[in-house]
């Protein structure tokens, strides 16, 4: 005679075990099932991974030399964040060697983190020195790093160290 773990003979659950880890695992489970079945696929993604500095190409800092918003037809992911690209020749470029283009504090703000500090930057202020992309929270962010760049550098990789073993 087979037994059932939960449940009544119709296979219902019962109200105590209703939100359970198990059954949250079980609803997700089932909605992706229905978004990749109702051609979706891209609903299922956009909900696991957090848009990189808030959707712009990485690529055309270095390229265009300028902002560009991405397009969500050319995402990339990678370190557990979605890179949207304008173009699929930049797409292609920083699939090709992500930790080239990737801003290199990630999606943090370079000179808050001199300080130990967290802020999300803006990506309209920005600077390539040295082939890597900084990113700030404020206009005067680029000038102020960059007027004692190796001394910024290194407190802001200091202190970045440090938050990942908070």
């Amino acid at each position: 005679m087979a037994m059932r773990a939960r449940g009544s003979v119709s296979g219902t659950t019962p109200a105590r075990a209703r939100g359970t880890v198990g059954s949250l695992a079980r609803r997700r489970l089932c909605q992706g099932a229905v978004a990749l079945m109702c051609g979706r696929p891209d609903r299922l993604r956009a909900q696991a991974m957090p848009l990189a500095i808030r959707g712009y190409d990485t690529v055309a800092y270095f390229t265009l030399a300028r902002p560009t918003p991405g397009l969500p037809a050319h995402a990339f992911d990678w370190d557990e964040h979605r890179y949207q690209f304008a173009t699929a020749a930049h797409l292609d470029l920083f699939r090709a060697e992500p930790a080239r283009y990737a801003p290199y504090f990630a999606n943090y703000c370079a000179m808050a983190l001199t300080r130990g500090e967290i802020d999300e930057p803006n990506p309209e202020y920005w600077l390539v020195s040295d082939g890597r992309l900084y990113l700030f929270g404020k206009p005067i962010g680029p000038a102020l790093f960059q007027a004692a760049l190796t001394d910024n550098v290194e407190r802001a990789e200091r202190h970045r160290a440090s938050l990942r073993l908070r």
